[in-house]
C-alpha cells in the first residue's frame, strides 16, 4: 500500500543524512519510478525534500529543517512500534509487522534493541476475531455494507450496517456503524457477530460522528452495590477497582461500595466469588442471588436422587 511506503520513506529520511532512490527502491521492492512519485507526493504534502544529482548526491530533507528532523524521538519511535505490535496481535495478515519493519529501517539510533513496552490485544477468540477485523477493515475501505447475525441479550437478529469504525474498548472489540434496521448509529460487539460478509454494493459515506465511548453515557450506573468480601478476595478487588476501593470491617471482611449499570452483569460477577461475598444492598440483588442459589440446589439435589 502506498501510505505505508510513504511513512517508511519519511522515517528513513528523518533518521539518515542522505539516501538514494536505488536504495529506497531496493528496500521497498518497487521501481525507481515509483520512488520518484513517492518523493513527489511527500513534497506536495509539505515535506521539504531535496534531491541532488551526481557523485555524493541523493535524497535528503533540506538543511534548513534540521531541527524538525528530531521530531521523532526514541520514546516516540518506541510508542509507534508498540502500537503497531499491538495491532499485529489481532491481525491475521501480518500487515502491521511489515509496516513496523519499514518504520524500523534507518532508525537504529532512535530505537534501542531492548523493547520496554509490549501490548497484546488478542483474546481467547483470536482465531475467529482476526478474520472479522480483516473483513470489516476491507468493507470500511471499500465503503461496502456488511451483513452478519448478531447475538444479543434480547435475542438473535440479522443485521446490515454501514461500517465506519473498529473500536477497542472495555477489553473488547466493536464495530460502529449505521444500522439499517434501527436507522441509527449502533455499536456491535465482534464476539457476538457471526457469518460476517461484505456486500458488493457501495454506500455513500455519511457525515458520521466519532462514537462516544463514554461508559457512563452509554450505560448509566444506577445500581448501588454494598457488599462484604472475604479478606482473601482483596487481590480481586484491587485488580478491578484499585487499592482504595474498600473499607475494612470489624470482622476483617472488606466493604465495597460501587455503582453498576447492568443487573445481569453484576449478578454474574458476584457469583464468581461463591460464598466469599455477602450482598448487603440493594435488596433486589440479594433476592436474585437467593433465587439462583435455590435453583442450583434443586438441580444438584435432583441429580443426587436420580
Amino acid at each position: 500500500m502506498k501510505i505505508d511506503r510513504l511513512i517508511g520513506i519519511l522515517s528513513i529520511l528523518l533518521q539518515r543524512e542522505i539516501t538514494t532512490a536505488p536504495e529506497l527502491a531496493e528496500h521497498f521492492e518497487v521501481s525507481r519510478r515509483t520512488i520518484n512519485r513517492d518523493i513527489e507526493a511527500l513534497c506536495k504534502a509539505g515535506i521539504p525534500i531535496q534531491t541532488m544529482q551526481g557523485t555524493g548526491g541523493g535524497i535528503r530533507i533540506m538543511n534548513g529543517y534540521r531541527m524538525d528532523r528530531t521530531i521523532l524521538t526514541s520514546r516516540d519511535m518506541q510508542m509507534i512500534l508498540a502500537g503497531l505490535r499491538s495491532l499485529d496481535s489481532i491481525s491475521g495478515s501480518g500487515y502491521y509487522g511489515q509496516l513496523m519493519e519499514k518504520l524500523h529501517a534507518g532508525s537504529s539510533e532512535l530505537v534501542s534493541g531492548r523493547e520496554s513496552i509490549l501490548i497484546d490485544l488478542s483474546s481467547w477468540y483470536k482465531t475467529t476475531l482476526a478474520p472479522k477485523i480483516a473483513a470489516i477493515q476491507d468493507a470500511i475501505e471499500n465503503r461496502h455494507p456488511i451483513h452478519f447475525r448478531y447475538f444479543a441479550p434480547s435475542g438473535e437478529s440479522e443485521r446490515t450496517i454501514e461500517p465506519y469504525y473498529i473500536v477497542f474498548k472495555w477489553t473488547s472489540w466493536y464495530v460502529y456503524g449505521w444500522c439499517t434496521m434501527r436507522e441509527d448509529y449502533r455499536l456491535f460487539k465482534l464476539n457476538r457477530m457471526d457469518r460476517v460478509r461484505e456486500d458488493g454494493a457501495v454506500f455513500v459515506c455519511r457525515n458520521v460522528p466519532v462514537p462516544d465511548m463514554s461508559a457512563e453515557l452509554k450505560y448509566p450506573r444506577e445500581i448501588r452495590l454494598k457488599a462484604l468480601f472475604h479478606a482473601d478476595m482483596k487481590w480481586r478487588l484491587v485488580e478491578e477497582f484499585g487499592t482504595d476501593c474498600y473499607e475494612e470491617a470489624a470482622d476483617g471482611r472488606l466493604l465495597l461500595n460501587e455503582d453498576y449499570a447492568d443487573m445481569d452483569n453484576l449478578v454474574g460477577w458476584l457469583l464468581t466469588f461463591g460464598d466469599k461475598v455477602e450482598v448487603l444492598e440493594p435488596a433486589s440483588v440479594r433476592e436474585r442471588l437467593l433465587k439462583i442459589a435455590e435453583s442450583m440446589m434443586k438441580v444438584y439435589r435432583r441429580n443426587e436422587d436420580e
